[in-house]
């Protein structure tokens, strides 16, 4: 078994394209899968973020909250700068109200679940992106509607529901960190609960391939029905990742961060909250029939570069303090 884990996390990034690539090609041969794959989302990432919080020590949360500097260059960042950029990105599609909703309702929303992961694997401190995560559901709850309003006007506000924004913080933070916290608890008196936590932390790769190759499955054969459509706002994302890691980069210099919690400022600011804002979108008026969408497209371009950058981040960024993919 450990060899299987040394070898898989040594091929990781091949292991994770080649699931991207599996997913594309399963979704467009077997459109019918698609709604059960679908349904496979959340369940699949509550299993992978579960492994994830595991890997956390959760002694370190305490002390990762009292981190001031991170917090603050994490919130500032997807607060503050990255608003910004989105607007400025956003008006190259103004003119069509269901795109530009699509595009706000991703690319204002920090991600809250699969960036510890992604970070964790490029040697980031996942364990201080875990302690922001409440911090951060709590500002795109509140601010979202706001920057709405802003940048695209009060029809869509008026739209716009919160319950599945709590519903999936319930899902896909809340219960898979009990899980893992009461894992913990009685792996330290009890050798099943320890075996437990052994198998899902070895797992990690293979889980991480398995939810990419279900989310792609499930969404890309209705991308490329509308791919007409769509092709306006690929660029818009490919751009949203060409300045906002640099801009995390500079937050991070700034607030004079280690190069562990620089890469998770990063990658906070560059991952967004797709896979939950996804039912936000499929809960508004038909006339935004497209949004959803819109918001897939941007999971896509985020997968790729989430691979692209586990691999390049640990090699800008410094010298990694462990090999990247570990998980302790």
């Amino acid at each position: 078994m450990r060899r299987a884990v040394a070898w898989w996390e040594r091929r990781q990034i091949a292991l994770y394209i080649g699931a991207i690539l599996v997913g594309v090609g399963v979704g467009l041969v077997l459109p019918g899968l698609a709604q059960p794959l679908e349904l496979a989302i959340n369940p699949t990432l509550g299993l992978l973020l579960y492994a994830t919080f595991l890997g956390v020590p959760f002694t370190a949360i305490g002390a990762a909250f009292r981190d001031v500097r991170f917090l603050a260059a994490v919130l500032a960042l997807n607060f503050v700068l990255i608003p910004v950029v989105v607007f400025a990105l956003s008006r190259f599609v103004a003119t069509d109200q269901a795109l530009l909703v699509g595009v706000l309702f991703v690319l204002l929303t920090p991600c809250v679940d699969y960036v510890i992961v992604f970070a964790g694997l490029a040697g980031g401190a996942k364990e201080r992106l875990l302690a922001a995560t409440p911090l951060l559901m709590f500002l795109q709850i509140l601010l979202l509607p706001v920057y709405l309003w802003l940048m695209a006007g009060p029809d869509v506000v008026s739209a716009f529901e919160v319950r599945p924004f709590v519903e999936a913080f319930l899902h896909l933070i809340v219960l898979p960190l009990a899980m893992a916290v009461i894992t913990q608890l009685l792996a330290k008196r009890w050798r099943a609960a320890r075996a437990v936590e052994h198998a899902a932390l070895a797992a990690m790769v293979p889980l991480m391939m398995l939810t990419l190759a279900v989310v792609v499955g499930s969404q890309v054969y209705a991308v490329a029905g509308a791919l007409g459509q769509l092709i306006s706002v690929v660029p818009i994302y490919v751009a949203f990742v060409l300045l906002a890691g640099p801009l995390g980069v500079l937050v991070g210099s700034v607030a004079r961060l280690d190069v562990p919690g620089m890469r998770a400022v990063v990658f906070s600011g560059v991952t967004r909250n797709s896979l939950v804002v996804l039912p936000l979108a499929l809960a508004l008026p038909s006339s935004f029939a497209v949004a959803p969408l819109v918001v897939v497209t941007q999971t896509l371009v985020e997968l790729v570069a989430m691979v692209v950058m586990v691999a390049l981040v640990p090699r800008f960024l410094g010298s990694p303090r462990r090999r990247v993919g570990s998980l302790g």
